[in-house]
């Protein structure tokens, strides 16, 4: 198992309280942005900005997102509410702000998404070293007790765990999942999907994810169940089955890939099959992926558009539902930071300040994407065009 520990950095800990400190006045194009989000450098409002560290407008300047979190992880900033500041800044579209000195480190990110194709087999395993293989007891202390890494379905939820819970019996129901059937569950995380599959439905499964530990623990929790665990990328995955789920790992397979990917799925389908996709998607098609996301976070990730999703299924899957609920996963990261802020006396001697730091931004800062509404959360139903059988959705 592998243990990202990073290096004590200035600023706080978990609970300590925000410190305020006269700074100098943001440069123009930052000080226009905090003014259309309505965020004052060193207000009293929970979202206001507490400037620690005159560099960083420097650092906003060069390397916009990315230095702007770097920065966080550094100690150079503090918010009492990350999320909502997130949000609003969010809501003035603050992540396209590009000064001139932005634009060099921008058209290169551009050009990498644009020209390589960042999601090709052997880069597929890089996310699950990066991120997934981090250590199996963060994402037990943050997840519920199936372990479900993906948005909840909250509407008639009081807490995470009936949330997700709830999920995944609506992708069963939406699935029609009956006696018998066998189902593909392609990113099958620690194997909670499957487990459900198989003991409420009557499934047998296979599981397909690109990281050893969660297989590891995957096949430990469905032992004795009818349920297979492989490590594999998509595109090794063979046989035919009734039906066909993918949550939370369309983010990793990419714009280049998209249609090699809705058609490999079509062929491992029975003609009379259904294939539910759960993906975050993005309001608008992006020629790149957030930079500090992608460097600390999810290396080589990117989130569709509606129109991306529309034109690579073209011909190859038709569309029986598409269902937003969106706003769910701003309610699901807050439950998750509320359970790994609890935890974290009992993960820092292995993980470390900085890292607390890193998780915090990247769990509340996802909160505020989605709390904009420039995220979104997609489940799509598919079925082939050769399927007979009427099609009636639920929620």
């Amino acid at each position: 198992m592998t243990k990202l520990t990073f290096a004590h950095g200035a600023g706080t800990s978990a609970g300590a309280a925000v410190r305020k400190r006269p700074c100098a006045a943001p440069p123009g194009p930052i000080a226009r942005l905090f003014d259309a989000a309505g965020v004052e450098v060193g207000g009293s409002a929970p979202w206001d900005i507490q400037v620690l560290d005159g560099t960083l407008w420097r650092r906003m300047l060069r390397h916009g997102t990315l230095g702007f979190g770097e920065a966080y992880m550094d100690g150079q900033w503090e918010c009492e509410r990350l999320d909502e500041l997130v949000c609003r800044m969010l809501l003035a579209d603050g992540d396209r702000l590009m000064p001139p000195r932005q634009i060099p480190n921008r058209l290169a990110q551009w050009l990498r998404h644009g020209l390589v194709n960042l999601q090709t087999v052997s880069r597929a395993f890089q996310v699950a070293h990066r991120h997934y293989d981090i250590g199996n007891d963060l994402f037990a202390a943050m997840l519920d007790s199936r372990m479900m890494y993906s948005c909840a379905y909250w509407a008639h939820a009081a807490d995470l765990e009936q949330a997700q819970a709830h999920k995944l019996e609506l992708i069963g129901r939406k699935l029609e999942l009956r006696q018998g059937e066998r189902l593909l569950d392609v990113g099958c995380g620690w194997g909670g999907l499957a487990v459900h599959a198989a003991r409420h439905f009557g499934c047998s499964v296979v599981g397909a994810t690109v990281s050893q530990e969660q297989a590891v623990l995957a096949r430990e929790r469905c032992a004795g169940l009818p349920v297979s665990i492989e490590v594999a990328d998509w595109r090794s995955l063979q046989g035919r089955y009734d039906k066909v789920v993918s949550v939370g790992m369309f983010e990793h397979v990419g714009p280049k890939n998209y249609r090699a990917y809705f058609e490999r799925l079509r062929d491992l389908l029975d003609p009379e099959g259904l294939f539910l996709l759960h993906t975050i998607g993005s309001h608008r098609t992006e020629a790149a992926t957030n930079a500090w996301t992608e460097r600390y976070i999810f290396p080589n990730g990117r989130l569709p558009s509606a129109a991306q999703l529309t034109a690579a299924l073209d011909g190859v899957l038709l569309i029986e539902d598409w269902h937003n609920f969106g706003p769910d996963y701003d309610r699901t990261l807050m439950a998750w930071w509320a359970r790994f802020e609890r935890a974290w006396p009992s993960l820092r001697a292995a993980y470390g300040e900085r890292f607390f730091r890193m998780w915090k931004f990247y769990l509340l800062s996802s909160a505020g994407f989605f709390r904009s509404r420039q995220g979104q959360l997609w489940q799509i139903v598919l079925s082939p065009r050769s399927r007979s059988h009427e099609y009636r959705s639920v929620r």
